[in-house]
């Protein structure tokens, strides 16, 4: 009797596969015959990309129960249109190149916000902190430039500021003059940077820097692309720590967010305290690089 009833689970263990496999949606179809949504899963497990994907998915589930009240679409909104304006008429083109649409590249928008919630969660921010990003701060300041090719073609721009040193003149002379054909139709303006950026050439950040609002640089400066021509439109000066607290605190976060190591803690965290049950026995250590083991991130019930 019981050799009977093992026989009959066996069997109905096979009728359920066979069942699910019936029943799994058809994604394509081929003169060789069809591929089915559990054939394509269980290629796609086995992949490294496959499992990224997974492992994306579950980060982002949790970091939205966990953080996602703290991140508006205003603010993913916000990163959409300063990136589409940087872009400008390149941005199309760039989110073709990177395999994006406007819809996928909001979803990177919001899944970065939130990760960044949770960087913020977990840092604490002391006194001595703040005083050590004070010493190499620099306030976000706003510049136009003009680049140029020949050393002495950016000193007769210098020469001819020299005369009638207005943003209006500079903006002419960027039209006249520039080569850089992203900013020239803008009068050379660049987008707002402070010390933290890491766009732009040294050089060219050390000069800026130097600039009061109105001012320009006196001699050309030499930086990896040629040389330019620097006219300061705002700059509000470093003032006192006190009043740029705000300021430090986001610049220390954003630097934690490139930290791999300080991402590797938190979201190691954020995974131990998400409850995460995987249920593919095949795909049970594919957290183990966070969370220490696969055995507890398995539910086989």
């Amino acid at each position: 009797m019981k050799k009977m009833k093992k026989l009959l689970v066996a069997a109905l263990g096979v009728l359920m596969a066979f069942s699910l496999a019936a029943c799994s949606k058809t994604v394509a179809t081929t003169s060789g015959g069809k591929i089915t949504e559990s054939e394509y899963y269980n290629k796609m497990k086995e992949t490294q990309n496959g499992k990224q994907v997974l492992q994306q998915m579950i980060l982002d589930k949790v970091l939205e129960k966990d953080y996602g009240s703290k991140v508006s679409k205003d603010d993913v909104n916000k990163q959409y249109n300063a990136l589409k304006s940087q872009y400008g008429s390149q941005f199309s083109a760039a989110l073709q190149q990177n395999s994006l649409t406007p819809s996928t590249l909001k979803e990177q928008i919001r899944d970065n916000l939130l990760l960044k919630q949770a960087v913020i969660a977990n840092t604490k921010i002391t006194n001595k902190m703040l005083k050590q990003q004070w010493k190499d701060f620099e306030p976000k300041i706003t510049v136009a430039h003009i680049l140029v090719q020949k050393e002495s073609d950016a000193q007769d721009i210098i020469n001819q500021l020299k005369q009638n040193g207005s943003y209006d003149n500079f903006k002419q002379l960027a039209k006249k003059y520039s080569e850089d054909t992203s900013t020239k139709n803008k009068g050379g303006k660049l987008p707002s940077f402070d010390g933290t950026d890491t766009q732009l050439d040294s050089s060219f950040k050390q000069a800026a820097f130097k600039l009061k609002t109105g001012q320009f640089t006196e001699s050309p400066v030499k930086t990896a692309y040629g040389y330019q021509v620097i006219y300061c439109i705002k700059n509000p000066g470093k003032g006192q720590m006190k009043d740029h607290i705000k300021q430090l605190k986001d610049q220390i976060i954003n630097e934690e967010m490139n930290n791999q190591a300080t991402l590797q803690k938190v979201v190691s965290k954020v995974l131990k305290n998400g409850d995460v049950s995987i249920k593919d026995k095949d795909l049970q250590n594919i957290l183990s690089n966070y969370t220490g083991s696969g055995t507890n991130q398995t539910n086989n019930n």
